[in-house]
């Protein structure tokens, strides 16, 4: 074969492969992240605040369990942390020790008491001191508990990780919680597309690309997706790869689940196509060209003579 004629067949290949790009593609619109939302802890529901296609926001309250003793172990925590008076009684006593010393000073200048009674004083003035300390650090103890209960308290309420829809309820007031999943919520702000290329795109698809996604959905318009994702392997069985788009829906007028169509045509960046080649001259059939064109010609690794 010349390399007039290997030119032509490389051009003919390129332009079917345009031809087959500007093709919409089959994808699918999923949510963008679904989260089955369970419980820390071991509890009987009490309430619960939410329903199926309820929208929520992150931090959002869903349900509540029981928290009877929770409650009360959050009131006697905060008595304890509240409590002053065993503080304010040390601090009396640690003033009165300092006030007894200063008089101690004055009268043992005066050589009227020993030296000992006045290492006596000083010694109940540190003592006084020190209990103040530990009144202090027994004062920062209770408050400590008091956030312990509080925190435990609020494990008794679960509250959406994410924003998004509640998909499914699955257990209700007065059922027991341990390892089963409460609610699920999706993430449908923003949407994710899944495309099934063939490998020949591997090249051209880059991240962060805009692609047009038409929404099989009444009155839906077309819209601009992102690639986020193109996965690094290629399956062998069917010579294909995945890329993973992010459709913002802001109004959440589309529902996840749609089927839709992507067109990769104008998203190739420029500098993956290739350069202008010469077109077939008349007369000469090119399909026939193709069935007669020898594999190994297409292979990237073989350099053209």
């Amino acid at each position: 074969m010349t390399k007039r004629n290997r030119l032509l067949v490389a051009g003919v290949l390129f332009h079917v492969g345009a031809a087959f790009a500007a093709q919409p593609l089959g994808c699918l619109i999923e949510p963008f992240r679904i989260s089955d939302i369970g419980s820390p802890v071991i509890g009987v529901i009490e309430t619960t605040l939410v329903e199926r296609g309820d929208r929520v926001v992150a931090g959002q309250p869903l349900v509540t369990l029981r928290a009877d003793v929770e409650r009360h172990s959050v009131a006697v925590a905060a008595s304890k942390a509240q409590a002053i008076g065993e503080l304010k009684a040390a601090e009396a006593t640690a003033e009165l020790a300092r006030q007894k010393l200063v008089r101690a000073r004055d009268l043992a200048d005066q050589q009227f008491i020993s030296g000992q009674a006045l290492e006596q004083a000083r010694a109940d003035a540190m003592v006084a001191d020190n209990r103040v300390a530990q009144a202090r650090e027994q004062q920062g103890i209770f408050a400590r508990e008091h956030e312990l209960a509080r925190a435990q308290l609020g494990l008794r309420t679960i509250r959406s990780p994410i924003t998004g829809v509640v998909a499914e309820r699955f257990l209700s007031s007065g059922e027991r919680v341990e390892d089963k999943a409460i609610f699920r919520v999706a993430v449908v702000n923003p949407l994710r597309v899944e495309v099934v290329l063939p490998s020949s795109f591997y090249s051209a698809v880059k991240t962060g690309m805009s692609v047009t996604v038409t929404p099989d959905f009444p009155g839906a318009s077309p819209r601009l997706a992102r690639v986020t994702v193109v996965d690094r392997l290629i399956d062998g069985a069917s010579n294909t790869f995945r890329i993973r788009l992010e459709l913002p829906n802001a109004d959440l007028s589309l529902p996840a689940g749609l089927r839709c169509k992507a067109e990769l045509g104008d998203s190739i960046a420029p500098a993956q196509k290739r350069p202008a080649l010469p077109s077939a001259p008349r007369g000469v059939d090119t399909s026939s060209l193709r069935l007669q064109l020898d594999p190994v010609l297409l292979s990237p690794a073989r350099k053209q003579p």
